[in-house]
């Protein structure tokens, strides 16, 4: 089997009202998404999706006439385009989807085939006052979940935790309550100073007050004695969501910086590279739960890879409505990803990643 073409379409959702994301200073009007095809000799046709794929034209040559099933060599043909370019791992979930098809089995499988189903945490991206969050809390209990993650504005501290107590409040402990500081990274342009050790110290004492299961990325990451800090002293932390490449989570192993490692698999080091990850986190009696902050395609990569290895104690489900929704974030499937009434991702039982793209909403998005 060899790849004959691979195909980028740019789609592009307008979003009214706008998307106040927490960890973005200006309000999204839209959303963005690439769905990449990788047409082979024998007719099937893999699916992926993630980051934006700029610049890969200079590396698609790279790939066609290649054995799409050879996917060492593949993964290895991406980090050496990763370090010149982009971040082009939706082309590596394209390629899953076709060993996928080509054995009959879920990705999951291949992957380890750990469990069929995902507890699902409710991912807020907004910043609510604290009594709008507790109310929006008690929805998601409602409706299943059994955790959610909140997040926290560097710059107002003291309304955030505020958000968190009165969620706490509201639930008691029939709900897991998870923070992200979202300190470890930037939107491009955001340039201001992140926060230090002493305030995430201030922060994660109360936040243990609170009973937080874990504190995300309080700090850079290149703060890695940091979070050595902040864990010595009884909080737990995730990070890892957005590094670029596997060297860079190895030392934070090595580092023993993280409880939770969280690399999206279409965002960071793919599918094959997290899934090595995730056993190594497991060997060293340390979570694995990827971030999937993309879309419908994107949580369905992630989703395979965390059942797979056994991902846990949950997986994150980007949800806060009504400004983000499984409608918004996967306007180009027939059906958005949901969560059951138990709180659970079902993992797709079909062959490959289980996509069904909406053909007409391809259409009536893309960008021409």
């Amino acid at each position: 089997m060899k790849i004959t073409e691979i195909r980028i379409q740019r789609l592009m959702l307008e979003l009214d009202p706008p998307f106040h994301a927490a960890w973005d200073p200006v309000p999204r009007t839209s959303f963005a998404a690439v769905v990449v095809y990788v047409h082979t000799d024998e007719g099937l046709i893999g699916v992926g999706s993630g980051d934006i794929m700029g610049g890969f034209e200079d590396f698609e040559h790279l790939f066609i006439g290649t054995d799409p099933l050879q996917i060492v060599d593949q993964v290895k043909r991406l980090e050496t385009a990763a370090f010149h370019g982009s971040r082009y791992w939706p082309l590596e979930v394209a390629l899953w989807d076709i060993i996928g098809q080509v054995t009959g089995q879920p990705v999951s499988v291949l992957f380890g085939n750990s469990t069929n189903r995902l507890r699902a945490y409710a991912s807020c991206g907004e910043l609510k006052a604290p009594a709008a969050r507790a109310e929006s809390a008690l929805a998601l209990r409602a409706q299943g979940f059994k955790a959610l993650k909140i997040r926290i504005d560097r710059r107002h501290i003291d309304e955030g935790l505020a958000a968190v107590r009165a969620t706490r409040d509201a639930v008691g402990d029939s709900m897991d309550i998870m923070v992200d500081m979202n300190q470890a990274w930037r939107m491009a342009g955001d340039i201001a100073p992140a926060s230090d050790v002493p305030r995430a110290r201030r922060t994660a004492s109360a936040l243990r007050e609170m009973d937080v299961l874990w504190m995300e990325e309080p700090l850079p990451y290149g703060d890695l004695r940091g979070y050595q800090q902040l864990r010595a002293e009884g909080q737990r932390v995730a990070a890892g969501e957005m590094m670029r490449s596997f060297s860079e989570l190895l030392d934070a192993m090595d580092h023993d910086a993280f409880d939770v490692y969280q690399p999206d698999v279409v965002l960071a080091v793919g599918m094959l590279r997290a899934r090595t990850l995730a056993e190594l986190a497991h060997a060293r009696n340390r979570w694995f739960t990827p971030h999937s902050w993309t879309n419908g395609i994107g949580v369905l990569a992630n989703v395979h890879v965390a059942a797979g290895v056994g991902a846990g104690p949950y997986f994150e489900f980007p949800y806060d409505p009504p400004g983000w929704t499984p409608e918004r974030r996967d306007f180009m499937l027939v059906e958005p990803v949901r969560v059951n009434s138990d709180g659970d991702i079902v993992v797709p039982s079909g062959p490959g990643l289980g996509i069904q793209l909406d053909t007409a909403a391809l259409a009536r998005f893309e960008v021409k």
